[in-house]
């Protein structure tokens, strides 16, 4: 009988305990610095991305005239356009 009730006292805190380890703690409100420091980072991600995809079109693009020489078709004088950036939300 006290066996039942240590294990069902056990498992119950177990249970409470679990609710309250994945609680979030909220983020520190950032300072003007901070939100600079952030605002900047994020600029270089972008401009990064932008310089990834850029690189990735040309290589595609040797690819695809690589395949068309093996394919014994010529290759089209001007390469065709980039795809038109998308729309910031």
């Amino acid at each position: 009988m006290k066996t039942g009730k240590l294990l069902a006292a056990g498992a119950l805190a177990l249970a409470l305990s679990a609710g309250l380890a994945q609680a979030k703690i909220p983020a520190p409100p950032m300072d003007d610095a901070a939100k600079a420091k952030a605002e900047e980072a994020k600029a270089k991600a972008a401009d990064a991305a932008k310089k990834d995809g850029e690189l990735l079109a040309k290589s595609q693009d040797r690819v695809a005239e690589r395949y068309k020489k093996a394919q014994g078709k010529a290759a089209p004088a001007k390469p065709a356009k980039a795809p038109a950036k998308p729309a910031k939300k």
